[in-house]
């Protein structure tokens, strides 16, 4: 199996890196970890960043960019705290989003967005959160006809289990901590995805559900697999026409794919695209350029096992034969 890069700069702690080629240019977008005197609770109060930074390199192995702050958390009227992972995409005028996950002044994660003329920023943010947005880990993806979807969602922390519809129409505060379903033929939690207005400033319908399915009984993942099961870190990228929906099952520490024929799904289950790393936490992406395919990810190797303080690494990544995605060159 291939190893990962040295961390991508040293002088700033960074994690939850979403990376995308605009211009023939790798940015990554990642969050911002710092010292904190919070202790480590499941809920994430340790994980207090303020701002963002956008890195970027004209290849993998080449010189890194840091190219400062582009966003602050209190440049944003509607957010209290946490600028948690965000996300990037070119929209069809031109413009690039951000997409990122803070709480609002009543403690609930909303998603946010904020635009730029350039794709490193500074970002200006819109006034108020997306409509109908919750929880956290927003990833965009750009689909072939200019859509631009947004799939979300994350567990304890996150507060996708305070929602008891697809919709996220109710927040329920009494499950706002390390909750999430169990039992026997329980199904897991799955993440969320809607497509964006053609404004960028709301969602265009009603948020939806995913399924990720499990190959042996094309039924979905059961919430007790938790080798399988999604906890955060929502990914997705297109392939031959295949779509590729990729995740973190949290305190199992792996990241996992699926696939399907669908933006919306379902999607099943394929396998494993990285192994447990040092820290708590794992949060990827999957970027391909110049016809090479890089898994973008973080682990705590700077801080020497600090779960807060993480440091973003990249590796390679290939297509199989049959389109699986595999860790070792064929």
């Amino acid at each position: 199996m291939t190893t990962s890069t040295p961390p991508l700069v040293t002088d700033i702690f960074t994690a939850d890196p979403s990376a995308h080629v605009f211009n023939n240019r790798i940015y990554v977008y990642p969050s911002h970890d710092r010292e904190t005197p919070i202790k480590f609770n499941d809920k994430g109060d340790q994980y207090d960043m303020v701002d963002y930074h956008v890195l970027s390199m004209d290849r993998v192995g080449g010189e890194v960019t840091d190219h400062g702050v582009a966003l602050k958390v209190e440049d944003v009227q509607w957010a209290s705290k946490q600028l948690w992972a965000p996300d990037a995409f070119q929209g069809k005028d031109g413009l690039y989003y951000l997409c990122f996950p803070a709480r609002d002044h009543d403690g609930i994660f909303r998603l946010g967005l904020a635009s730029s003329s350039k794709p490193e920023g500074p970002f200006t943010p819109q006034p108020s959160y997306i409509p109908k947005s919750f929880s956290i880990d927003p990833a965009s993806f750009v689909d072939d006809d200019g859509s631009v979807y947004v799939y979300f969602g994350g567990i304890w922390g996150g507060q996708l289990q305070c929602y008891n519809t697809p919709t996220g129409d109710h927040f329920d505060a009494s499950q706002d901590g390390p909750h999430e379903p169990t039992g026997s033929g329980v199904p897991a939690l799955c993440p969320r995805v809607a497509r964006l207005s053609d404004d960028y400033t709301s969602f265009a319908e009603p948020v939806r559900e995913l399924q990720i399915l499990a190959p042996e009984t094309g039924k979905p993942i059961l919430a007790d697999d938790h080798d399988r099961r999604f906890f955060e870190a929502s990914w997705l990228h297109k392939k031959n026409g295949v779509y590729y929906f990729s995740y973190s099952t949290g305190d199992t520490h792996y990241i996992a794919y699926a696939t399907g024929d669908s933006p919306y799904g379902p999607f099943t289950y394929r396998g494993r695209l990285l192994e447990p790393v040092v820290g708590w936490t794992t949060h990827h992406s999957i970027v391909e350029h110049e016809e090479r395919l890089w898994l973008f990810h973080h682990d705590c190797e700077l801080s020497k096992g600090e779960s807060h303080l993480r440091n973003v690494k990249v590796k390679e990544l290939w297509y199989g034969k049959d389109g699986e995605i595999v860790t070792e060159k064929p």
